[in-house]
């Protein structure tokens, strides 16, 4: 396998009028072709800022990237003119969004919003990417397929609509898949659904897949390595592996101890992350975290730390000064 999407020093602000918003501030990593990687945290520690800044759907103003490189497929993202970046989105690369009612036209046809792209970018007849349609909502498992085409978005269910956005997604064959926070609208067996689906399409067709989420389990489950993003930096990131059986950084050992785990007795009360995400207007000296950290030393309030290597993993790298303290276990 090669690499497929590299980003570096990946850097988006929102200039807005009482200052500037680092949402993005410095990221870097890589996805290898087929992987599925997970993208994790807390909401508005800039996930999805960063998946809409490859995908170059950052609104300005007041949103810029304003550095980086994102090379997919050996070209960089983020240099392209708009109508190269057009040729790319939805046809090598696609992106599942959030809420499915709001990303789905609700004055056209299913069949519509599925043909257009497949008569932009793969030079369909209309006959032809109708047919088409047709056997993608068969794909994701949307019953009497082919009399669906001339339904409207509100005639779908919830679970039903996202179907609708991974055909759309699935359609042109992508390279890559980004799908943020797909199941959060959802209820938990229909999610299940959802996963499942996109994980077997995306092997099936070997696609690469980045999911957006900020639960944990779906990262267990699904994700061949993991990127852990706070306060608009990656500060951990291996394999799904290493980051559960071995957290090197207080923030992952602070969201894998604020799940509930079906091998701990009923009894046993979570341990939630005190406090709340930093202002990123107006971020503190030294590491984000620190406010919010049980194992926080002086050096953590004047110097940020870098991502390094830990344990007997040269891909297994934390940004934290204390990070070989640090136990998977409950202090007692």
């Amino acid at each position: 396998m090669g690499t497929l999407l590299e980003v570096n020093n990946l850097k988006t602000y929102f200039f807005m009028q009482d200052g500037v918003t680092k949402a993005v501030d410095g990221i870097s990593y890589d996805l290898q072709e087929g992987e599925t990687l997970g993208l994790v945290g807390e909401s508005g520690c800039g996930k999805s800022v960063s998946a809409l800044s490859v995908m170059r759907l950052i609104a300005w103003p007041p949103g810029r990237t304003v550095e980086g490189e994102a090379i997919f497929d050996g070209e960089d993202l983020l240099k392209m003119d708009n109508n190269e970046m057009r040729r790319i989105r939805g046809n090598r690369m696609s992106m599942v969004f959030q809420e499915p009612m709001t990303s789905l036209n609700p004055v056209l046809t299913i069949g519509r919003q599925l043909t257009e792209t497949l008569e932009l970018h793969l030079k369909m007849d209309k006959s032809a990417a109708r047919n088409r349609a047709a056997e993608l909502l068969q794909m994701v498992g949307i019953p009497e397929a082919a009399s669906r085409l001339n339904d409207y978005p509100h005639q779908f269910s919830g679970g039903m609509r996202q179907r609708v956005m991974i055909a759309m997604a699935i359609s042109c064959n992508p390279r890559l898949i980004i799908a943020d926070e797909p199941t959060t609208a959802l209820d938990v067996t229909i999610q299940a659904q959802i996963l499942e689906l996109m994980k077997g399409l995306c092997k099936q067709l070997g696609t690469a897949l980045i999911v957006i989420t900020h639960n944990l389990g779906v990262v267990a489950r699904y994700a061949d390595r993991v990127n852990v993003m706070y306060a608009g930096k990656i500060i951990e990131r291996g394999t799904a592996k290493e980051i559960y059986h071995n957290p090197k950084h207080p923030y992952t050992l602070g969201l894998l101890r604020s799940v509930p785990r079906l091998d701990e007795p009923k009894k046993q009360k979570l341990d939630p992350i005190e406090g709340i995400p930093p202002d990123l207007m107006n971020l503190p000296p030294g590491c984000s975290f620190r406010p919010r950290c049980h194992y926080a030393i002086d050096k953590c309030a004047v110097e940020e730390p870098l991502l390094e290597p830990v344990a007997d993993s040269n891909r297994h790298t934390s940004a934290c000064w204390v990070a070989g303290k640090l136990s998977a276990k409950k202090d007692t």
